[in-house]
């Protein structure tokens, strides 16, 4: 039997996802509307003989778009033979923001769509000291009404056992101004319409999806030929509206006499304070932070010392072939580097959605808007930009909450910017090298050079949203339109089950193409043309016999040599001459080369290139060693000018396969994770270049 599909359809915040999560539990997927990159959520449920598809649509509060989201929702709507056109509509509304509702619930019905409308969150109307009195309501919408508490489950299985039925289509109710009716009916003529208010729709939509381009040309010659603004036929649309639903709406809600000031008005009152604010919100994200780098130390020890002994026991078990290796020195090692980040993503996403679900992430946007629109950023982004303090992975995936899709993007073109916990074994490693560990003015040198390096991470990031703000080019200006949502308790099955899908989606979608570029690395550094590698056992073998190398040394010397020889060497050595002005020689070079997959690898690849067992030393003495190493003509490979270059070159560049990842993922295509390492790539190396001529 077909399936029936329902489409839930909302304003933000009036409990919409709430309620899908409620009918749906994890029995829902996300994928994408087709030919967009809008998030699409489905959810199945058995219902008797029957399954139904539901869809949770993107939040809207009315069929003209703001945001590409918004533009999916009528986009469907308009089109019957759209793949996701639903059999039933269900327009969630809020009582204490019911006007939004019915306004949305109206041009849905007079679309001649069947459609239902269902009140929602009915137990906030008491809280906030709220009398309701519905027979106004089920008058006006003119079917039946559902009052549900998605929260508390109330009112849920009678809407679940509706969504079988489908109702009824009503007559449009909205009346055509006289001024746009001639155009109106051409319109008609053109499509071969039957229904007024979806002619007029047409002319009043700055952008419908499915109509090709001779389709659009032809309506903008109707508007044309009746000098027709779309915003203005929009504006006369919503007055006249709002002239027939606010009397319903006082009808409907009415307050209590001598009502007291509510919860939500006195804790804005101090969280939303110009300096309280502002004290509250970043004392905030210190504690998850904090957070952040504490509770998830132990979890990623477990995990790097499990993954390191798996890689052991499977050393021990399949032996020394080429098979071998890539299991034991590729596969283990890619899974590794993706599970590792899971501790650190789950404590980040678990503090957002519990922000986003009490309501307190709105007051965030709020307060931080007016810093951020200088740099063509949102209020929004200041959150992923603090996570990428830690990592980039987690705070990319939280500019999902910023709905300006050009402010989305340059916040996920410019966070892997802010200096991320990946980078400071690089950093403690080359400061250590080249910079004096001496006071200055009771500062220690060292600690002020890296506390410049976030500096720099940080101008960086808001100097180049400024340029995208510039180059970017969108169909929608932002706006800080928003409405305060009600303080409540987190709901904790939203909050784990929107934890379970970031989560898994990291692991599922990034995971995949981390795990691909590990193989590809462990291969190049695994196998090498010619000789020098095939014979590097006999090789290494007699030049210990004859310096008298302990085993330790042999193999430490031997590992060195292969990488020297390998694929993954030879190619540093071809790329040394693009280093070379960087003041980088064909190790240095490898080094960079391989911390594309992460960062942080740079470490462990010096400390094996420089016959120094990262596993077994200690990191002093990969700084004494990588000290002591002299360029052919005696002077110190790791001087002022080269360690400097190096800093600079690791604040910009785009050294992480696991960022470039989840960036293909959010944008959904490689366009913008290839622009992103071409720009910051470019940028580093002009930077480092600069750099290491200036200390030289």
């Amino acid at each position: 039997m077909k399936p029936i599909k329902v489409a839930l359809i909302g304003n933000p915040n009036v409990g919409k996802s709430t309620l899908f999560n409620r009918l749906t539990g994890l029995n829902q997927r996300v994928g994408n509307y087709p030919g967009t990159t809008v998030d699409k959520r489905i959810g199945k449920i058995q219902f008797k003989d029957n399954l139904i598809h539901l869809y949770d649509f993107p939040g809207t509060y009315s069929l003209y778009p703001k945001a590409a989201d918004e533009e999916v929702v009528f986009d469907i709507l308009s089109n019957p033979n759209h793949p996701d056109f639903p059999d039933s509509i269900f327009v969630i509304g809020n009582p204490l923001r019911l006007n939004r509702s019915l306004l949305l619930y109206r041009q849905v019905q007079d679309l001649g769509l069947p459609v239902r409308f269902v009140l929602n969150m009915i137990d906030e109307a008491e809280k906030n000291e709220k009398i309701l009195d519905y027979s106004p309501l089920e008058n006006y919408v003119k079917s039946q009404v559902f009052y549900t508490n998605a929260r508390t489950g109330e009112g849920v299985e009678q809407l679940k056992s509706s969504f079988t039925q489908i109702p009824q289509i009503s007559q449009p109710q909205f009346n055509i101004p006289v001024i746009y009716a001639n155009a109106v009916n051409e319109v008609k003529e053109l499509f071969g319409f039957s229904n007024d208010y979806l002619a007029f729709q047409h002319l009043a939509q700055p952008k419908i999806l499915h109509l090709n381009h001779l389709q659009v040309d032809q309506i903008n010659q109707i508007r044309k030929k009746h000098h027709l603004v779309s915003p203005r036929l929009q504006i006369a649309e919503t007055i006249q509206r709002y002239s027939e639903i606010d009397p319903i709406v006082d009808e409907t809600v009415k307050s209590i006499k001598g009502k007291k000031t509510s919860v939500t008005d006195r804790l804005d009152a101090v969280l939303t304070h110009p300096f309280w604010g502002y004290a509250i919100f970043f004392g905030l994200l210190f504690l998850i932070f904090q957070a952040i780098y504490s509770w998830s130390e132990i979890p990623m020890d477990w995990i790097d010392s499990f993954f390191a002994g798996l890689q052991n026991q499977a050393h021990q078990i399949l032996g020394d072939g080429p098979l071998a290796g890539l299991i034991a020195d590729g596969i283990i090692p890619g899974i590794g580097g993706v599970v590792i980040f899971i501790p650190q993503i789950t404590i980040l996403i678990f503090f957002l959605l519990l922000l986003e679900e009490s309501g307190y992430m709105s007051r965030v946007v709020f307060l931080m808007d007016k810093w951020m629109k200088p740099f063509g950023l949102n209020g929004k982004s200041v959150v992923p930009l603090m996570s990428g303090a830690a990592c980039a992975i987690p705070g990319i995936m939280a500019a999902r909450n910023i709905e300006n899709t050009k402010e989305r993007l340059i916040t996920v073109l410019v966070t892997p910017f802010i200096t991320c916990s990946a980078r400071l074994p690089v950093y403690a490693i080359i400061i250590a090298l080249v910079i004096p560990s001496k006071k200055w003015l009771r500062f220690d040198i060292q600690g002020l050079v890296l506390m410049g390096l976030y500096f720099l991470g940080i101008a960086a990031a808001l100097g180049f949203a400024w340029i995208f703000k510039k180059t970017l080019k969108t169909g929608y200006k932002s706006y800080l339109i928003m409405e305060m949502p009600l303080y409540q308790m987190p709901h904790w099955k939203n909050v784990l089950i929107g934890l379970w899908e970031k989560v898994s989606a990291f692991v599922f979608g990034a995971g995949r193409i981390i795990l691909a570029v590990s193989i590809i690395l462990w291969v190049m550094a695994a196998w090498g043309p010619g000789e020098s590698f095939g014979k590097a056992e006999q090789i290494v073998a007699e030049k210990a016999e004859k310096n008298q190398w302990s085993e330790e040394e042999e193999s430490h010397y031997l590992e060195s040599y292969k990488l020297e020889n390998s694929l993954l060497g030879q190619l540093g050595k071809t790329v040394e001459p693009v280093f070379k002005p960087l003041g980088y020689d064909w190790k240095i070079s490898i080094g960079v080369l391989s911390s594309f997959a992460a960062r942080e690898v740079f470490v462990g690849t010096m400390a094996t290139i420089y016959s120094i067992g990262s596993e077994t030393e200690e990191e002093t003495q990969i700084v004494q060693r990588m000290r002591r190493e002299r360029n052919p003509d005696g002077t110190l490979v790791f001087n002022l000018a080269t360690g400097v270059s190096l800093l600079v070159f690791y604040a910009f560049a785009m050294q992480c396969a696991s960022t470039l990842a989840i960036v293909k993922r959010e944008t959904k295509t490689w366009k913008w994770p290839l622009i992103q390492l071409g720009f910051m790539s470019a940028f580093a190396y002009i930077m480092a270049f600069l750099a290491y001529h200036l200390f030289s």
